[in-house]
């Protein structure tokens, strides 16, 4: 039995029962494919279900408000992805008449949609013979083929794509990327792969010559650089403080508290003194110390200190103007990056 025909009853008789499978509607297949970037499916499934809920249709997406579609989207990372797909769904409102383009470079020109999520919905949708790679697929095929390009190469991404495109089932192409990638995800996983029980343990080349931990070869990542941030949660006659992140940085578009970054770690004394003492002016250094998150992102290590102030007084000029005070009790109307929410429910549940 040929590659293909083999890996498609394969994923007859093994695949998992997800929604996305049972439709051919090119704005669920869209919405599952963006969730599920740089996502495991178990991670993503509840978002996906919450998504679909609040909003049914490609319309409803469009009229949403950016707010409350990142309040939506708070937990799962990458928020780009969430801003793209509201400006996707936006433009294929106004330059598609609401219709989803059917071919992969149509596909290629929404935002936020590239190769992997193109060739996705194409196929999935529409029928286009566009092979899916993504990690998956570059797994199985390097390891089956023995194919020893490291595969975070942008020669890897041409190479693999050529060798999918040659072994894929022309007449089904939809099925035969659902069949890849979950066979990659749940037969030829990247640690303990299911060697033993694999339909292909005679025909593939790191199996016969013992290279299943070599294979994929990848090249080291760049070690994440650190910041440290200095949040300052100050309450003020019931309310607290906090701001919209406007910069092009991580978090675009998600809510602060007041934040002073410095380019070493530094403690509360030395912080004090050469920043927050200008910012705050006559307020008192806290004396307690501070409650402090190390959160890790893909390419970035955030060493977070947040700092409680209660002021009884008037408030500092650049709070006063700068940020917008909010009740404690309406703090989860607003979507944080994930380390301020997990400090939230720290203090809220001690406090209770």
């Amino acid at each position: 039995m040929k590659f293909s025909a083999a890996l498609i009853q394969w994923y007859a008789d093994n695949k998992r029962d997800l929604p996305w499978r049972n439709t051919r509607d090119p704005y669920i297949i869209w919405l599952s494919e963006i969730i599920l970037q740089q996502t495991r499916v178990e991670q993503g499934l509840p978002y996906f279900y919450r998504f679909t809920e609040a909003f049914p249709t490609l319309k409803h997406l469009a009229q949403a408000d950016e707010a409350v579609v990142l309040k939506l989207w708070q937990g799962l990372g990458y928020y780009s992805r969430a801003r793209n797909m509201l400006a996707t769904a936006k433009q294929i409102q106004l330059e598609h008449k609401g219709e989803f383009p059917g071919t992969f470079d149509a596909l290629k020109k929404l935002k936020g949609i590239g190769d992997y999520s193109a060739a996705a919905i194409a196929s999935f949708a529409f029928g286009g013979v566009h092979p899916v790679v993504d990690g998956n697929v570059y797994r199985l095929l390097s390891r089956y083929f023995g194919i020893e390009t490291a595969v975070n190469t942008s020669a890897a991404k041409k190479e693999f794509t050529a060798v999918a495109e040659s072994v894929m089932e022309k007449k089904a192409p939809g099925l035969f990327n659902q069949a890849i990638m979950e066979f990659g995800a749940l037969q030829c996983r990247p640690v303990n792969p299911d060697c033993p029980g694999c339909i292909f343990l005679k025909s593939c080349f790191a199996a016969i010559n013992n290279k299943v931990r070599e294979l994929p070869v990848k090249l080291p990542a760049r070690k994440p650089r650190n910041r440290y941030f200095h949040y300052f949660f100050i309450r003020h006659r019931g309310n607290f403080y906090i701001r919209q992140r406007k910069e092009s940085d991580i978090w675009k578009h998600l809510y602060e508290l007041p934040l002073i970054e410095t380019p070493v770690k530094t403690g509360p004394g030395m912080l004090w003194k050469k920043h927050a003492r200008d910012l705050f002016r006559d307020l008192e250094q806290p004396g307690s110390k501070p409650y402090e998150i190390r959160h890790q992102l893909t390419h970035q290590t955030i060493h977070a200190a947040f700092y409680s102030l209660e002021i009884k007084k008037g408030l500092p000029p650049v709070i006063q103007n700068e940020f917008t005070p909010v009740a404690e009790s309406k703090i989860h109307q607003y979507a944080f990056p994930k380390l301020i929410e997990n400090y939230f429910n720290t203090i809220f549940n001690a406090d209770s």
